[in-house]
Formats: C-alpha cells, sequence, structure tokens
C-alpha cells in the first residue's frame, strides 16, 4: 500500500477538521461538507473569522520575504504547514532566494496526501515534507537535517500550531526546545488565535469548535504570546495583529485588527 493509500485511510470525514475549515474559507478545495457546514457555523458566530485564514497567510509572505530578503536566511522549517495553498513558504522564499531550502512538518493525513504532489522546488533549492506532530521535536529535527543544515540559520515558521497545544508550560517548552537546537541567527515565526474582551464573539466561535470539531484550540492573550519570543530579538512591530506586521501598501483591504496576533524573533 502506497503512503498516499495509508494517509487516505487516516483521514476521517465524519467531523470538521481545522485544516479543511481553514482551506475552505481561504476558496480551496480539499474539504468536506462536514467542514463546509462547520465553517459556515462558526461563521455565523463570528462573520469575521474567514479573514483570520487571509490575514495569516498574508503574514507568512510578508514574514518569509523579510527572512529570504533582508536577513538572508535560505533555509525554512515549516510546522504545522496545513493544506498546501497559493505561496507556500517554498514558493514565497525561492522567488527571492531560488536556492532556499525548506521541510515542511505536519500530521494531517489529507496534508500528506497533497503535499508530495504540490510541494514542488526551484531546481537551484530543495523542499522535503515529513509526516510528524509539534510534539516530536528530536525526530523533526533528526530528519529536518537532511535537508537543512543546521548549524547555519533556519527560518521557525510556527503558523497556527502551537495553539493545539493545550498546556502553556508545554507549548512554551516546545518553542524553546526547537530554537535551542537551531543555529544563532535563526527566526521564529509563530501566529497564534488570541483571546480578548474586545472579541467576544471569537471566543464563542471558538468554544464551538471545541466542541464540534477536532483538534481542539486553545487560545492565548497577547502577552501570553510574548513568553514564546523570550530569550530572542523580537523584530518591530513586536507582537500584533497579522494585519499589523509590516503590511505592503498593496495589500487589499481586511479589517484593522484579526484575533490572528503574530510576531518574528532572530536568535542572537
Amino acid at each position: 500500500m502506497t503512503d498516499n493509500a495509508h494517509a487516505l485511510d487516516r483521514i476521517d470525514t465524519s467531523r470538521p477538521h481545522t485544516a479543511r475549515i481553514w482551506n475552505y474559507w481561504t476558496g480551496g478545495k480539499d474539504n468536506y461538507p462536514v467542514d463546509q457546514e462547520a465553517g459556515d457555523q462558526i461563521r455565523t458566530l463570528h462573520p469575521g473569522i474567514g479573514e483570520y485564514a487571509l490575514a495569516d497567510r498574508r503574514f507568512l509572505g510578508r514574514a518569509v520575504r523579510y527572512l529570504a530578503g533582508e536577513a538572508g536566511i535560505r533555509q525554512f522549517l515549516d510546522i504545522g504547514t496545513g493544506l498546501p495553498s497559493a505561496d507556500n513558504t517554498h514558493e514565497v522564499a525561492q522567488r527571492v532566494a531560488p536556492q532556499s531550502r525548506i521541510v515542511y512538518v505536519d500530521n494531517d493525513p489529507l496534508v500528506l496526501v497533497h503535499a508530495r504532489a504540490l510541494l514542488t522546488s526551484s531546481p537551484e533549492g530543495a523542499t522535503d515534507y515529513l509526516d510528524a506532530d509539534l510534539r516530536d521535536v528530536d525526530a523533526i529535527l533528526e530528519r529536518a537535517a537532511k535537508t537543512l543544515d543546521l548549524s547555519r540559520p533556519v527560518g521557525l515558521m510556527l503558523l497556527g500550531v502551537v495553539i493545539f497545544v493545550e498546556d502553556d508550560e508545554e507549548s512554551y517548552a516546545l518553542v524553546r526546545r526547537l530554537m535551542d537546537a537551531l543555529a544563532p541567527g535563526s527566526h521564529l515565526v509563530l501566529s497564534h488565535t488570541i483571546t480578548s474582551p474586545a472579541m467576544p464573539d471569537v471566543d464563542a466561535a471558538v468554544a464551538f469548535w471545541n466542541e464540534h470539531g477536532t483538534p481542539r484550540l486553545t487560545q492565548r492573550t497577547p502577552d501570553q504570546l510574548t513568553r514564546y519570543f523570550e530569550g530572542l530579538d523580537l523584530l518591530e512591530p513586536g507582537i500584533v495583529s497579522c494585519n499589523r506586521w509590516r503590511p505592503d501598501a498593496g495589500d487589499p483591504a481586511l479589517p484593522e485588527e484579526v484575533a490572528m496576533f503574530a510576531g518574528v524573533g532572530r536568535k542572537a
């Protein structure tokens, strides 16, 4: 049996899944009716929720362009990749620096099915895909080292993935272990759904999700997010709504504030 056949056997279409709902909100086709129904119900509770997916995707593009351009990063470890779509990390990085090398990591079987077909590379660079969980730090680093030179700076991409680690201390420890293993000059790029008194409808949408969907999400406050960047040089403008991290003048209009906050930090 092929790896894709094994992955297809693991796909549960009876319950909505976050990666597929995210795909639905961004206009993709890799989702099922159960995901569309849940996505529509969540959007009823919080009409702007679909825009968070777009805001997070645009943040990825701006952050990777900065790392591959101004910061000179040529290697990326993208954990919690999600379903492939337009402007994946390797596409953005290799447009700036064709020799960039990227390793994607995800444990969603539907992502695995599509990743091998879609995550291609420029001739000068390289991409790889690992079927692994964020908690498998040692295995991720060991297997990533086959494509990346971990003695040189790496851009660690953790977009919307530590929200699936419910215990705060465990989530901080996982990020610290990953960054400790990377060379000076490496960067952490992290985004996270927040909870805020100013956005009560977000809390209602997350509560609905945690009752009906999988995997469960954990919200944290913007202040809690600063702990992920302890020991790193947090780049300007700090930890802010995705839309407000170095926006491009030509970006299409989205709400000024979304409940997906993000930051970029550099390891000295």
